[in-house]
């Protein structure tokens, strides 16, 4: 099995609502509240969109099946909890990592974690930040196994994400396995 990571094109949106629909139900079955208010329908379709719009969103696919195996985006600072003490020009914010059931075990969410430090390294950029479900004490352990050390925990009445963390970036935890990457023309993201 071939795995590409490429910019994200209008024609994967139902592919990216399907990884999204996948994850709220499995993220159900390990009894956390993450994702259990449901994003459907057009605000949903919309969101990914602007993303996929703005050069922001890109999928990882498998080359022999056509298969979508994964989904990452990226973002400015959410201001609801990354602050100007923060020097946010400093991070790269990576969002909505989503990898399909299909591919568990192989690796695939810490090799794109390892393309987007990747990116932030040839950026100029200090940081790759995440900010996650401030409840998913599984997902913050992930992510500490992937080299993010926790900065804080915000918690805004509207929000339920919060739980901040972010690693040096260009630091790999897969060096001998990066994803291959195509189509990216003249949005810099092929290194």
């Amino acid at each position: 099995m071939t795995e590409v990571l490429r910019p994200a094109g209008p024609a994967d949106v139902d592919a990216l609502m399907a990884l999204r629909t996948e994850a709220e139900g499995w993220l159900k079955d390990k009894d956390t509240d993450q994702w259990n208010d449901t994003e459907t329908g057009t605000r949903a379709i919309a969101k990914w969109r602007a993303t996929i719009d703005d050069g922001r969103t890109w999928v990882v696919v498998d080359t022999g099946t056509g298969e979508t195996l994964a989904t990452v985006s990226r973002g400015p600072a959410d201001r609801d909890f990354w602050t100007d003490a923060d020097v946010l020009e400093s991070g790269l914010h990576l969002y909505k990592l989503i990898v399909s059931r299909s591919a568990s075990g192989r690796q695939l969410g810490a090799r794109v974690v390892d393309w987007m430090s990747r990116l932030a390294a040839l950026e100029g950029r200090d940081w790759l930040r995440i900010d996650t479900w401030r409840t998913n004490t599984g997902l913050h352990r992930y992510y500490e196994q992937l080299g993010f050390k926790h900065v804080r925990t915000e918690a805004p009445a509207h929000r339920l994400s919060g739980w901040m963390a972010q690693r040096p970036a260009g630091e790999l935890t897969y060096p001998e396995a990066l994803l291959a990457v195509s189509g990216a023309g003249s949005r810099g993201t092929s290194h």
